[in-house]
């Protein structure tokens, strides 16, 4: 970690620090999100001629090849579901709730306050009120 890194690592841990939550917390969802980061990353095909697809009827992840000659598919285990579950878990203990933003161009986890969701309106809209969860 270089010293610009440093700083915004904690300053990060700053305003988690101020909902409650403590630096192994923010490690765990540190975690999360570059898991996050990693599997949008292979959903939206990562150069290589491999991607993520999941399946239409059962929701299940595969391991799909796209490239030159036969097309291959295999069962993965669900990395984003469980990472989504973690986070999830971590920010209902602190009344705040987990957000996934699945572009891989940014951050993919959001800690978010259910007071910065106006009634009846989607998360979708707000996420970025709450605190991004990368450096």
């Amino acid at each position: 970690m270089n010293k610009e890194q440093a700083i915004r690592y904690n300053g990060l841990l700053e305003r988690c620090e101020s909902h409650g939550l403590t630096m192994v917390e923010v490690d765990a969802l540190l975690r999360c999100e570059r898991a996050l980061t990693r599997w949008a990353e292979r959903e939206c095909g990562d150069g290589s001629n491999w991607a993520i697809e999941r399946d239409e009827v059962t929701d299940k992840p595969y391991n799909v090849y796209h490239g030159p000659g036969d097309s291959h598919r295999y069962p993965i285990a669900d990395r984003e579901a469980g990472a989504i579950r973690r986070a999830e878990a971590i920010a209902k203990a602190h009344g705040l709730i987990a957000y996934h933003q699945g572009d891989p161009r940014g951050c993919g986890l959001y800690l978010v306050k259910p007071s910065d969701i106006p009634d009846g309106q989607c998360i979708t809209g707000h996420y970025h009120k709450g605190i991004a969860i990368c450096y």
